[in-house]
């Protein structure tokens, strides 16, 4: 008779399922027996490592039978000093999912509300539902956030809010007008994680500088990752700004060494390469305008995103042009995920957010661009 481990566990662990990361390539190679796989799938930075990290990270390598930094010093100087806070106003964290379920576990319990947008990232319910509070999942408003409809949903229950600008898998933003607004209206012992993962690649005249807002709105939390424009997904490093009371709090569950010395070193010094995240910003821009045109030119449906992905509807149309095609296909965003598949492309399907006919496709070089454009034509015979 086996041994039922299930019921051991808390109440909203039993209920959860494992988040699905993108398909590794090595896994479709193991699966179909292809190479020269294209992997579009996981919103990675595809400019390849900074050559100023690639030589820090050298010089690091002889000091790894030691712990890392447990406070992580120098590079919480470094941002310290790029976005004029004080150390004591920062976490770090083994990438920002990681600050994401520390706030979470620090302040919320199964008393509590946690309230998120429809369609955001899927790290929200998880975190939630593992520590058995209750989830208030606001519908959404033209894929992103209604900040009214949040705005009104507030009870004496809310204890945390997160909401990601630019919002993750749809690629919607929040202007910083209606960001402050909303700030205004919430209560100062309800928590504010705004979730700037993709900030770097927002349009800069319409970005925020919300880790100055933490002054005017002591209940916000900033959080950011090194995990995508500077190219350190691997690594796995992020951090959060907040009041120095909050920060305190995060710094007391923090695991100690949850960064480790690669990642502390290789962050420190992308964060002052400025050349390396131009580059980021300047290949993600064309990507997006490529892929853009492309789906105009063909007719498909997408949300216009802020990240450095964008999101397309591949199982209908945005108009009755296609009508004069032969032989379209409509098809489920997992029906063409699989298809795709075939074709040694890695996208991402995002029917676990509520949009079935969707794919996420992550933004890559010009070519890995191509290879897609040329495979979703053939597997929706736009030809």
């Amino acid at each position: 008779m086996s041994n039922d481990f299930l019921s051991l566990a808390n109440v909203g662990v039993q209920k959860l399922r494992p988040y699905q990361a993108g398909k590794p390539t090595d896994e479709l190679e193991r699966e179909l027996g292809i190479t020269d796989i294209v992997k579009l799938a996981s919103n990675e930075n595809p400019l390849g490592l900074s050559e100023s990290v690639k030589l820090a990270l050298q010089k690091e390598l002889t000091e790894l039978t030691r712990y890392p930094d447990a406070n992580g010093f120098y590079l919480k100087q470094a941002l310290a000093t790029k976005y004029s806070v004080n150390n004591d106003q920062i976490t770090l964290g083994n990438g920002s999912n990681d600050l994401l379920e520390l706030i979470a576990r620090a302040f919320v319990d199964s008393s509590h509300e946690v309230m998120f947008a429809e369609h955001a990232f899927v790290v929200y319910p998880l975190v939630t539902q593992a520590i058995g509070a209750t989830a208030v999942v606001v519908k959404a408003k033209d894929y992103g956030h209604d900040l009214s409809a949040m705005a009104a949903a507030i009870t004496d229950k809310t204890k945390l809010i997160f909401i990601a600008n630019p919002n993750n898998p749809t690629g919607t933003f929040l202007e910083k007008a209606e960001l402050k607004d909303f700030l205004s209206k919430v209560p100062k012992q309800v928590l504010v994680v705004l979730d700037e993962a993709y900030f770097e690649y927002a349009a800069p005249e319409r970005r925020g500088n919300a880790i100055a807002w933490v002054k005017e709105f002591p209940n916000l939390i900033v959080s950011r990752t090194f995990s995508k424009a500077y190219g350190l997904a691997g690594l796995r490093v992020g951090y959060s700004i907040s009041h120095p009371e909050i920060a305190d709090i995060l710094n007391r569950v923090r695991q100690p060494f949850n960064c480790n010395a690669l990642a502390l070193k290789a962050a420190e010094t992308v964060l002052q390469d400025e050349q390396y995240l131009a580059q980021s910003v300047a290949l993600n821009n064309a990507g997006m305008k490529d892929l853009s045109a492309f789906f105009d030119e063909n007719n498909l449906a997408y949300i216009p995103s802020m990240g450095n992905f964008i999101t397309v509807n591949v199982g209908s149309f945005s108009d009755n042009k296609m009508a004069d095609k032969k032989a379209v296909d409509k098809k489920t965003g997992d029906q063409v995920y699989q298809a795709l598949l075939q074709e040694g492309v890695i996208v991402r399907p995002i029917t676990g957010y509520g949009l079935p006919n969707h794919l996420r496709i992550s933004i890559g070089t010009e070519a890995e661009n191509q290879r897609f454009k040329q495979a979703l034509t053939k597997v929706l015979n736009l030809q």
